[in-house]
């Protein structure tokens, strides 16, 4: 039975959602074409007809969440706010609604080169959002910006990394947060 137009591109939507969270949540290789395509409700039969390969799936998943987090921390009106955010423990416990970078990011290297490719495009426009969201011009605001999501990420890690101490967990994310200010111009602009 042929589907519709619309409808193709409803399972195709929802094969990419499903799959950008299950990605963040467990990782490239520990989830497969038919666990995607069952989350997303769907057989995985017909999967090679909305994508080439599991490689093209994973890229396409990895632009999904960054367009996703994008999306969330344009919403924000300020830095602080975003950092707060960021460095929550909503975050830190979901990693299948949160940052692909913190997520995914150690992985990517070991990747097809067309996800590796993705990824640094993804990096890249995440960086030029946090660059107009600090408000610093030029160079000196683009370093800004690769010092504010380094420590974002690499602070974000470290907390779910140390979750089997949650005081330790916890630690790490209220130093962040309040460090994290110190790095940042006095009036950054809204996100």
């Amino acid at each position: 039975m042929r589907v519709s137009r619309e409808k193709a591109e409803e399972n195709r939507a929802a094969i990419v959602a499903a799959g950008s969270r299950l990605f963040r949540e467990q990782g490239f290789d520990r989830v497969s074409v038919a666990d995607v395509c069952g989350e997303a409700g769907l057989t995985h039969g017909g999967f090679y007809g909305h994508f080439a390969s599991k490689d093209a799936l994973e890229a396409e998943c990895v632009d999904a969440a960054f367009a996703d987090r994008i999306a969330d921390i344009t919403d924000l009106d300020s830095v602080a706010a975003l950092v707060g955010r960021y460095l929550s423990t909503e975050h830190r416990d979901n990693p299948g609604q949160g940052c692909a970078v913190a997520a995914l990011g150690s992985a990517v290297p070991q990747r097809d080169n067309l996800l590796r490719q993705h990824f640094a495009a993804d990096i890249g426009k995440y960086l030029d959002v946090l660059t107009a969201a600090i408000g610093a011009e030029g160079e000196a605001g683009r370093d800004r910006a690769i010092l504010l999501l380094s420590a974002l990420v690499g602070g974000l890690t470290l907390a779910r990394a140390g979750k089997a101490s949650p005081e330790l967990s916890q630690e790490i994310l209220d130093s962040l947060r309040g460090s994290l200010g110190a790095l940042l111009p006095a009036e950054a602009a809204p996100v």
